[in-house]
């Protein structure tokens, strides 16, 4: 099944119905993020058969020119997130290399690293404002069909948030990995040290699959 065929039957959903007649008018009274064109971007960059990585995000940055359609990514000019840092220190210690000063990992993206929140949009400068409208159903049906796929796919769950999904983690092929959120709050309480990006290629490379190079460009 393709997004698009995935979309047209959650979009004909009574849930998904209430969602989109609640952002269509929330967005024509306030500031939504991120635009309309990069609501999708997660899944036009990374397609259901190429997934090798889901990373899951809480909600989109809510300040002015963050959020780009890709969990913790921002666009390219934009300061480094406190959490992004985090996870840039963790794979420079991992794997000895060095990270751009930008924060647009389109490039992972494309790799098949989904970069998914569970809730897609937010009102400027309220953080979790669209929390319980309908979109971490959405993401729900995205975790259950990701978990029907036979290829291997790496599960990365930082922070409580996203482990509330392990329980529809049922895929032996599938590998899961669990550790604490990296924002600057809990980030040295088992992230920093964690070497789930390295674990999660050395998953991928047992398998015969091409690992992901973590170093962006």
């Amino acid at each position: 099944m393709t997004f698009k065929d995935f979309y047209e039957v959650e979009s004909k959903k009574p849930y998904f119905k209430d969602l989109k007649a609640f952002i269509t008018q929330a967005r024509m009274t306030k500031t939504i993020f991120p635009e309309k064109k990069d609501l999708f971007k997660a899944f036009d960059l990374t397609p259901f058969e190429a997934v090798k990585v889901v990373i899951l995000g809480q909600d989109p940055y809510h300040n002015l020119n963050q959020a780009n359609g890709l969990a913790f990514s921002v666009q390219k000019g934009i300061a480094l997130p406190p959490s992004l840092i985090n996870i840039y220190k963790e794979i420079e210690s991992s794997f000895y290399i060095s990270m751009p000063r930008h924060g647009d990992l389109t490039d992972w993206a494309k790799q098949g690293v989904l970069l998914l929140n569970t809730i897609l949009t937010v009102e400027a400068h309220q953080p979790l404002s669209h929390q319980n409208k309908g979109w971490e159903v959405f993401t729900l049906e995205v975790i259950k069909h990701l978990n029907l796929l036979d290829q291997p796919i790496c599960f990365m769950l930082f922070g409580s948030n996203a482990k509330k999904y392990r329980h529809y983690l049922t895929n032996p092929n599938h590998m899961i990995l669990e550790t604490v959120h990296p924002s600057p709050l809990s980030a040295y309480k088992g992230f920093i040290g964690s070497n789930v990006f390295k674990k999660c290629n050395d998953y991928l490379i047992s398998l015969d699959v091409s690992p992901i190079d973590w170093q962006l460009k």
